[in-house]
């Protein structure tokens, strides 16, 4: 973890606010545009937040924050609790989102959605590859950063108010790309599946705030044997290899325990998982929060 203080907050749009977290004890950890952090909040929990400022300012985190009165109590403090001068912990950044090359680039944003990929459009400008966003959002007033989007990227920027103009066209975004062209999107479940819809998957990369509803089939017990300690850890089908690794005294980091944050990660040595998650695990890992096993027993790192 990486000690940090709240140098700054403030509203930047209805019912989101910005928040800039200042190391304490030098220059914090490198990222790349479409990285977040785990933010460990003093009420005990701890959210994942995309980095939206500049990458090469390496004293200074920006994170923004939408305040979403039925969560699980994350937002809730960040918005009424969280003061200029508080001590935050926040992880290493993880990059589940990178962005690569490309001869060209559309970005998709929808709301909150723009936080990972504001930092791309600079990334994409300084490598001179063409690039365009379309930001989408009920209304201007309900949208981060369309201030900040529109003095520097305005020739390439475009801002849908829903309320007015209603959903862009994705097809005819589609008709004017070039044929490589990578697509990046990041904002609520449907505008995910309309671009899922509408751009060749292999030109597509999406950020996730909600994990996608599958069926699975029905859990099964497995054993975990951990490789370090010699332990073996019995999970049953009611309980999650995280949750299971946990009550036998190895304790796994977590944030939002349903597959999309990549905080619980495991390294697997040995067995066939069943991957769950929605990010899409690395060879040789796994995430404890929602993948099981396809054999009897894995091998992990512990």
């Amino acid at each position: 973890m990486q000690h940090t203080t709240l140098d700054h907050i403030e509203q930047i749009a209805e019912g989101v606010v910005s928040l800039v977290l200042r190391g304490t004890t030098g220059p914090l950890a490198p990222w790349e545009p479409g990285a977040h952090i785990d933010l460990a909040l003093p009420n005990w929990l701890t959210r994942q937040y995309s980095l939206c400022g500049d990458p090469a300012d390496r004293d200074a985190y920006r994170i923004a924050v939408r305040h979403d009165p039925l969560s699980r109590g994350g937002s809730e403090y960040v918005h009424r609790f969280l003061r200029r001068g508080r001590t935050l912990d926040v992880s290493l950044p993880r990059n589940h989102f990178p962005l690569v090359p490309a001869p060209e680039y559309l970005f998709l944003a929808g709301g909150i959605g723009i936080t990972p990929i504001l930092p791309m459009l600079p990334a994409a400008a300084a490598s001179g590859v063409p690039a365009s966003l379309v930001y989408v959002g009920q209304s201007p007033a309900t949208m981060p950063f369309t201030d900040e989007l529109l003095s520097l990227y305005g020739d390439v920027a475009r801002i849908v108010a829903t309320r007015h103009h209603g959903r862009p066209d994705l097809a005819a975004l589609r008709s004017g790309l070039h044929p490589d062209a990578l697509v990046y999107c990041c904002g609520p479940a449907p505008m995910l599946a309309a671009a899922e819809a509408t751009f060749p998957a292999e030109r597509l990369h999406v950020e996730r705030f909600q994990p996608v509803t599958r069926t699975f089939a029905p859990n099964t017990p497995f054993e975990a044997v951990c490789a370090r300690s010699g332990r073996t850890v019995q999970v049953p089908p009611d309980e999650s290899l995280l949750d299971a690794l946990t009550h036998a005294g190895h304790p796994v980091p977590s944030g939002c325990r349903e597959g999309v944050c990549g905080s619980c990660e495991v390294t697997l040595l040995d067995g066939e998982p069943e991957h769950r998650d929605d990010i899409g695990a690395p060879a040789g890992r796994m995430y404890a929060c929602v993948s099981r096993a396809r054999s009897p027993q894995l091998v992990v790192d512990l």
